[in-house]
């Protein structure tokens, strides 16, 4: 026989959210899982690719230094012919742009007659941008996704907090009549209502 001093349809109400609820973080915690475990082996694309486009932009600014390469066909790798330093690839975006446009230059420049670059050659470097570009599109899947989870999690909220204060409620007007005080709130807690005193606020004595 039912017998309990919270009501039938509050304990259902609580079980029920607290399947979907616990099915909700699991999702979560799997997509999450999913995130950090890709994302070593993406950060170590990340470094191997902007080592190669590093490099070799470094080897054409040596090149036209040298006038193996004319100063003015640097524009076709959108990089500035006055300058011979290399772009800022410091973040994920930098390097998916400069990685496509050294690729593309080097298209270019060669398709016009010019001598491809070596060590590291386009090749080299076009395998190490391929890579890093399919490993940063997979992380911002799962990014996207363990973003999703989350929202979907932190959307129940509301209703976790409305139930507890249910139950909380219930729980406090069942004992209102207890006494003394200090009875009343130790039967509250042993429902796991639990109380904390406040900066400033004392204990019962």
């Amino acid at each position: 026989m039912y017998n309990s001093l919270v009501s039938f349809e509050t304990l259902r109400a609580a079980q029920n959210f607290l399947t979907k609820f616990e099915a909700a973080h699991s999702y979560y915690m799997d997509c999450f899982m999913r995130q950090s475990q890709a994302g070593s082996k993406h950060h170590a694309n990340v470094r191997t690719a902007r080592l190669y486009i590093s490099h070799f932009i470094q080897v054409l600014n040596l090149a036209a230094i040298r006038s193996e390469v004319r100063m003015s066909q640097k524009a076709l790798y959108g990089l500035d012919v006055k300058s011979n330093t290399v772009p800022d690839l410091s973040t994920e975006s930098a390097l998916a742009e400069w990685g496509r446009r050294v690729i593309d230059g080097e298209g270019k420049r060669t398709a016009q007659g010019g001598i491809p670059i070596y060590n590291p050659t386009i090749a080299k470097v076009k395998v190490h941008y391929d890579i890093f570009m399919e490993s940063y599109g997979r992380q911002h899947n799962y990014q996207a996704t363990t973003a999703r989870s989350l929202e979907a999690l932190a959307a129940m909220r509301a209703q976790a907090d409305a139930l507890i204060l249910d139950i909380w409620n219930q729980v406090e007007a069942h004992f209102e009549n207890v006494l003394p005080l200090k009875q009343r709130l130790e039967s509250c807690r042993e429902y796991g209502v639990v109380y904390y005193y406040r900066t400033g606020e004392k204990p019962l004595e």
